[in-house]
């Protein structure tokens, strides 16, 4: 396997290139994070250089991107998680602002391709990425995988979990880890998505009826419906990796 790298927006994907990668890489409510859906267009218009796809003979196999920010290298200064960083990078951008922290906010691999190294191949091209070298730290807050099994666990329990040989339990962390990162903190609120009962009843293809929490499929934490209201809540938890 021979893998090249490039920016994301070096050409078009036909969809049929693309599909394999963004099928079902993420839960249909993941859009539902307003306040990261107020910055994505901005944080693509500034950051493409940090969006990029690998290729293996011209076929796109994973993807992933990242953001700069300001960051003195404390737990207590760590942004509160995925939409936070965004809103941060953005912000700091627009106010000429020089970043010292490059953040890996997101990967995806061809779910064709799992467990053939390439998750890590993925983490090295972004953590090593040429605009990110003059940065003096590399974090990410992840989204562990395996999380979705355990949906009422806290996420500072569940980080500490392991196997019997003593690695990470959780796939995702299990392969930061691997190529020489460190577990940092948890971000119990690193994500906020909110939509109406229809809206999530559609998404989750459950129904909801009556108010309270419900165990969602794919779902990291639970999600408090209201149907007083109509307003139905879930807050996603991820764990911040350092790699240097």
């Amino acid at each position: 396997m021979t893998i090249q790298v490039e920016r994301f927006d070096a050409r078009e994907w036909p969809d049929e290139q693309l599909e394999p990668l963004f099928g079902d890489a993420f839960p249909k409510f993941i859009v539902a994070d307003p306040v990261a859906a107020a910055y994505i267009k901005r944080v693509r218009e500034f950051f493409g250089e940090y969006d990029i796809m690998l290729l293996d003979d011209g076929v796109p196999v994973a993807t992933g991107w990242g953001v700069p920010i300001r960051w003195d290298g404390t737990v207590t200064d760590l942004p509160w998680g995925y939409t936070d960083t965004t809103r941060k990078a953005v912000e700091e951008h627009e106010r000429d602002a020089t970043p010292d922290t490059f953040v890996i906010c997101g990967g995806i691999v061809d779910r064709n391709r799992a467990r053939t190294g390439l998750a890590g191949r993925l983490i090295e091209a972004l953590r090593d990425l040429e605009a990110a070298k003059g940065c003096e730290r590399v974090i990410a807050p992840i989204r562990p995988t395996l999380k979705t099994a355990y949906p009422l666990t806290p996420i500072d329990v569940y980080a500490a979990w392991t196997r019997e040989d003593g690695a990470a339990l959780d796939p995702w962390l299990r392969t930061h880890l691997r190529i020489g990162g460190t577990l940092l903190a948890t971000a119990p609120h690193s994500q906020t998505m909110t939509g109406t009962v229809a809206q999530w009843q559609e998404w989750t293809g459950m129904v909801f009826p009556s108010t309270g929490e419900y165990v969602i499929p794919q779902g990291l934490s639970t999600l408090y419906v209201d149907r007083e209201r109509d307003v139905c809540t879930y807050t996603e938890p991820n764990i911040w990796v350092r790699h240097r």
